[in-house]
């Protein structure tokens, strides 16, 4: 199997400080931002968000998680059961802006599962979308409003995000069967 990184530490940490400045401002500020991030690594992409924002507009934005496992449309065809990840909205959404944050935009599937566990949750104002990754490939109708960095891949390939807090490493590395 080949791999080869497409972004080093550095430029995940220069996308992340882009997303937040473009989060700023496209919602003129923090009002009514609730950043929430799908379990396992957009969570902590969305724990970095929150800090560079606060960095940026010294205000708190609050940050949890959204886990779209018992959403999915792939549940009855699985072989092995999912298990559950984190789910914690940490106040009421209704009438917030939610930016939900993934790692790698694939198939939009992820996204709509999500959107559905967000909605048992209250009515939002708006639910907007960050990803580090947008690779292509959907299968349904769902766009990035916010993107690290656009990866055109063929289906033969994978896409993987590293970071620190789950793998000991940040990067971002494509991989293609031999």
């Amino acid at each position: 199997m080949k791999t080869r990184v497409v972004m080093d530490e550095m430029a995940i940490e220069r996308a992340i400080a882009r997303i937040a400045h473009e989060i700023l401002e496209r919602n003129k500020g923090t009002e009514r931002l609730v950043l929430l991030g799908i379990p396992t690594r957009g969570y902590h992409l969305a724990l970095r968000l929150q800090k560079k924002i606060e960095e940026i507009e010294k205000a708190a934005v609050p940050v949890g998680a959204v886990d779209a496992t018992l959403y999915r449309d792939d549940l009855g065809i699985k072989k092995t059961q999912p298990s559950l990840k984190k789910m914690e909205i940490p106040i009421s959404i209704d009438g917030k802006v939610i930016v939900m944050v993934d790692d790698v935009l694939y198939t939009g599937r992820t996204i709509r599962a999500a959107m559905n566990a967000l909605m048992d949750f209250g009515r939002p104002l708006a639910i907007k979308l960050a990803v580090l990754v947008d690779r292509g490939h959907r299968e349904l109708p769902i766009k990035a409003d916010y993107i690290g960095k656009n990866l055109p891949t063929s289906a033969k390939e994978g896409v993987k995000l590293h970071l620190k807090e789950v793998d000991g490493v940040n990067e971002v590395v494509v991989t293609e069967e031999d």
